[in-house]
C-alpha cells in the first residue's frame, strides 16, 4: 500500500499529465496583455490623427485574438 496522501497523489499525476501548465499560464496573459496594450497604443494614435497601416493594425488585432484563444484553451476543465 502506498503511503502517499490521496490529494498529493491527484496533484501529482495532473502535474505530470500537464507539465508546466502554471509557466504557460502566466506566459498567455502576459503575452495576451502585451497585445492588448500595443492594440490600445495604436487606436490612441489613430484617434490623435497619426497614420498606421492596416497590416500593423491587422498583426495586433490578430495577436489579441491568438493569445486570448491560447489563454481559453488553456484554462483548466474542471473549474
Amino acid at each position: 500500500m502506498s503511503k502517499i496522501d490521496p490529494e498529493l497523489k491527484k496533484k501529482l499525476l495532473k502535474e505530470s499529465q500537464a507539465p508546466f501548465k502554471g509557466l504557460r499560464r502566466v506566459l498567455w496573459i502576459a503575452f495576451t496583455g502585451s497585445a492588448f496594450l500595443g492594440l490600445f497604443i495604436m487606436i490612441l494614435k489613430i484617434a490623435n490623427g497619426y497614420e498606421i497601416q492596416q497590416n500593423n493594425l491587422l498583426i495586433q488585432v490578430g495577436a489579441c485574438a491568438f493569445f486570448t484563444l491560447l489563454l481559453y484553451l488553456d484554462r483548466n476543465k474542471e473549474d
